[in-house]
């Protein structure tokens, strides 16, 4: 669930960390569930006042949850629980370091293939580019990470797991990009 709060001027304004005042309006971390929210002005009835919800909401939603994650990402990297490159990734994944496993989404498939996640829910994050990932490693791009159990990996994979339903493409979205109209 993502938290939304209205501001003094009646906009709409997302508090990805929970601590903004006013009332929380809640809703689900799913693109379809946040479309539906503006263009029914769900919004407006949950704050029972008339707002503003910016043309923008949901690109600045995404790009505050990516950027969340990368910090996240960052400081396991700091406290030593996260390492990145091929090589360190297979050697925490054969000795059962990693318990969760970082791939781009932007990366070959062919060369992410060759690492599979430990296994479980939860143990694999593919929804950030490789440029993200640089970023959380101090790189300019990293295709494979891995990172070591605690309470703040928990924390990566929660955000992660929001981030993946807002960059989620709808199978209706897919199929019309595919369709060729005469």
């Amino acid at each position: 669930m993502i938290r939304f709060v209205v501001s003094p001027e009646g906009v709409v304004v997302p508090d990805l960390l929970g601590k903004l005042p006013g009332r929380g309006i809640w809703v689900s971390a799913d693109r379809r569930a946040l479309e539906k929210a503006v263009l029914k002005g769900l919004f407006a009835r949950a704050a029972r006042r008339s707002v503003t919800v910016p043309e923008d909401l949901l690109a600045s939603v995404e790009e505050g949850l990516a950027d969340r994650v990368v910090h996240l990402i960052s400081l396991c990297r700091k406290a030593g629980a996260a390492v990145a490159g091929y090589e360190k990734v297979k050697d925490w994944l054969v000795r059962g370091r990693a318990e969760v496993l970082i791939q781009a989404s932007d990366g070959s498939e062919r060369g992410k293939s060759k690492l599979r996640p430990p296994p479980g829910p939860g143990h694999f994050i593919g929804c950030l580019t490789a440029r993200e990932l640089g970023l959380a490693f101090g790189r300019e791009n990293v295709i494979h990470g891995a990172l070591a159990g605690g309470g703040l990996t928990q924390r990566v994979v929660e955000e992660a797991a929001k981030l993946a339903s807002m960059r989620a493409k709808t199978a209706e979205t897919v199929r019309r990009k595919g369709t060729k109209t005469r």
